[in-house]
């Protein structure tokens, strides 16, 4: 009897959704949207991530020397440096690379090389240190402006130390004030999802009215009433999924020529297809969830009537 009543609702749900048409195309259209849009967002999230990590992979910290700082004295300071545990590696440049590389960059401007030729070399040498993590910059920055940071004659011999942490932080901003408004235009797309599917099913429901009166008289009870509406839901939200996921491949394709060399360190076409299992399982939960929540309000507000 329990297996019986299943198959006729099940069955009952599928005449209902087909027999729907328009009303229930609408209700398909505006959810495959709103999953598009949520499986948008996660393609979003893992680009932005990738191209946060790859700026703070190229964000070192420069530390320019003296000009009368001697090579044994960087070099002991390089080999000091190079013992913090948050430091993954130190490239020495000397007084004579640092000079020919700044004639090289300013050999049109005549101006310059006269200078240089009058004065000689004012560059000291330079070390470009990378952290192991980019959270440990700002200590290592710490460690170079403290007294931890002098010659072993006791003199500071640094001159100075350029560090870009405002454009990592600026960026970190961009990509979190992003990912708060697309989870905002998110929630704002299911909400209008739930409302389109709730007055979908409110109107199929009117639709079936003399039916349901019908399946009353003869005491079905309000279970039974409702589990065709909810099959419909759960149908539009399958079909749904489906839209979403198949609309997906070929914005990424897209998305990925869009953004070609921007963030070189990641495919977004192999990170859909690698994380495909985890993409569509968000998309069917979160179809299923809207189309099951507004086809149980709908008929428990008409089941109170």
């Amino acid at each position: 009897m329990f297996l019986s009543n299943i198959k006729r609702i099940i069955r009952s749900g599928f005449i209902n959704f087909w027999r729907s048409g328009v009303v229930s195309l609408s209700s398909v259209i505006v959810l495959t949207v709103t999953l598009f849009l949520v499986g948008s967002l996660l393609l979003a999230q893992a680009f932005l991530t990738a191209s946060l990590d790859e700026i703070k992979a190229k964000v070192d910290i420069s530390v320019s020397f003296q000009p009368d700082a001697s090579e044994e004295e960087v070099l002991a300071f390089k080999n000091q440096i190079t013992a913090r545990p948050e430091v993954k590696s130190a490239v020495y440049r000397s007084r004579e690379e640092e000079y020919n590389d700044f004639k090289q960059r300013n050999q049109d401007n005549a101006l310059i090389m006269q200078s240089l030729e009058e004065v000689g070399n004012p560059l000291g040498a330079r070390l470009n240190i990378e952290a192991t993590d980019p959270s440990h910059y700002e200590s290592i920055a710490a460690f170079l402006e403290g007294d931890s940071a002098l010659s072993a004659a006791g003199r500071n011999i640094i001159y100075q130390v350029n560090f870009k942490k405002a454009s990592v932080d600026a960026l970190t901003a961009i990509i979190d004030t992003t990912q708060r408004v697309s989870l905002a235009l998110a929630l704002l797309f299911l909400f209008v999802s739930l409302i389109v599917t709730f007055n979908t099913v409110s109107l199929a429901i009117y639709i079936s009215r003399e039916e349901i009166s019908v399946m009353r008289l003869v005491g079905a009870n309000n279970r039974y009433i409702r589990g065709p509406f909810i099959i419909e839901g759960v149908i539009a939200g399958i079909f749904a999924s489906l839209l979403a996921l198949a609309l997906l491949y070929p914005a990424t394709i897209w998305l990925r020529q869009a953004t070609a060399g921007v963030a070189s360190n990641i495919n977004l076409v192999t990170y859909y297809f690698d994380h495909f299992s985890f993409i569509a399982l968000i998309i069917f939960v979160s179809g299923l969830f809207v189309s099951i929540l507004a086809g149980f309000l709908a008929i428990r507000k008409h089941l109170r009537n």
